[in-house]
């Protein structure tokens, strides 16, 4: 865990989370373009943190994902709280998205440190350094 309180997963350990827990919820955070057309991850729910036309952070954010979890928001020390992963591109936005869960009081928050298509190469490329697609983890595309 870091200083921030959201939780870094390599793809990897996400997908070996989801594979342990079959509670465990998998969230692709980008926007709906990004979803449909350049690929998420199998499974992943979609519910944007900042989308198109405004590009404004989502302010139902928060509620979209606890309607995911209805019966399963509650934490006890018999039923602990379901693990949310949240992915997006390259970690940045679900890092963020991660911190404002947290906040609102939610538990066991997780983010893909690498994200999707990983960070950028000296060519200005993605999906050559890291990221779920690179690992060779199950995605699908419309």
């Amino acid at each position: 865990m870091s200083d921030h309180g959201v939780k870094s997963l390599t793809p990897q350990q996400a997908w070996q989370m989801l594979q342990d827990d079959p509670r465990a919820l998998l969230v692709d955070i980008r926007s709906s373009m990004e979803y449909l057309f350049v690929g998420h991850p199998t499974g992943a729910v979609h519910v944007a943190w900042i989308d198109e036309p405004d590009w404004m952070v989502n302010p139902d954010f928060e509620t979209e994902i606890r309607k995911l979890l209805p019966g399963r928001a509650v934490c006890t020390q018999e039923n602990p709280c379901v693990p949310v992963i949240l992915i997006c591109r390259s970690g940045k936005r679900s890092l963020e998205a991660g911190k404002v869960l947290l906040e609102a009081g939610m538990q066991n928050v997780f983010h893909i440190d690498e994200g999707f298509e990983g960070d950028l190469d000296d060519h200005h490329h993605r999906s050559s350094i890291g990221g779920w697609r690179l690992r060779g983890l199950p995605w699908e595309q419309c």
